[in-house]
């Protein structure tokens, strides 16, 4: 209910029907001593003591979805699901092929992504694997670097052609640029060396980095792109490579746990060969 807001699409999401979902939610109401949920134009709404639960749902969901992928491939062989956690960027453009050869390689194996750039908890189980762009910080985690990852500034073949490229990072404020619309971090990190490339310097913003690709693609303006990724389209340019550049470190994670586990273990040494391979481009 928290995360679909009616009881019509929990019981989708559940497999039961909406009477028993809701006979479920009037249960543990009464359990608790406390309203949940109250009607709305929009359908229900959880309270604010339903709220304050969310967490522990959600960290009972994520366990009970890891005991479910753990007893679906308890015969040997790789077999089962796995969850994989990828930036959006990773998820979208870069995975596809490798998951792709994986399932070719293992027909029985089956991939659930989940393509954000929030960092998934792999302690508690939201996913079985990710590929970060920070270096994991828990003990419990089996961590290899895979390399990094190359960021320039691109812009398609007709926007240079019509406005010509920068000579210089001052030459950025002449030109139509797109970038985060979030100061995060990570972000103010990353181009802290480079007051050009600004929120205020934007001429579309998104905190989506696949809506940004897809805006450099259409020609729309410079905006920063993984090397690799531009390089398969002969139509984007990299300007100003010598000014402009920055790396992701990246890495491949999981829980330890899971070292014994034929179905993880495939997927991640697949992911490290083919995230090497790519880096290597």
């Amino acid at each position: 209910m928290l995360n679909e807001g009616s009881l019509s699409g929990a019981a989708r999401a559940l497999g039961i029907t909406q009477p028993t979902a809701g006979r479920h939610i009037a249960a543990l109401e009464e359990a608790l001593g406390q309203t949940l949920f109250t009607r709305s134009q929009t359908g229900l709404m959880p309270t604010e003591a339903a709220e304050s639960l969310r967490p522990h749902a959600q960290a009972m969901q994520h366990t009970a979805s890891a005991f479910a992928r753990a007893a679906a491939s308890r015969d040997d062989g790789v077999n089962g699901v796995v969850r994989i956690s990828a930036s959006e960027v990773v998820g979208v453009e870069v995975l596809p092929p490798m998951l792709t050869a994986l399932r070719r390689a293992h027909p029985l194996l089956s991939v659930e992504l989940v393509p954000t750039n929030r960092i998934q908890d792999l302690l508690h189980r939201e996913v079985d694997i990710a590929v970060r762009m920070a270096p994991p910080q828990q003990d419990a985690l089996i961590a290899r670097r895979v390399g990094s990852i190359d960021i320039g500034l691109h812009a398609r073949d007709d926007y240079l052609a019509r406005y010509g490229a920068p000579a210089t990072l001052a030459d950025l404020a002449d030109h139509t640029l797109i970038g985060f619309d979030s100061v995060t971090p990570f972000i103010r990190a990353a181009t802290a060396g480079v007051p050009e490339w600004s929120r205020d310097a934007f001429a579309f913003r998104a905190d989506n980095d696949v809506a940004q690709l897809a805006m450099i693609r259409a020609g729309y303006g410079i905006g920063g792109c993984q090397v690799p990724i531009a390089r398969r389209d002969a139509r984007l340019v990299r300007v100003l490579p010598n000014a402009f550049r920055f790396k992701l470190v990246t890495w491949v994670t999981m829980h330890e746990d899971l070292r014994q586990s034929p179905r993880c273990k495939a997927t991640f040494d697949a992911l490290v060969a083919g995230l090497s391979a790519y880096m290597a481009v």
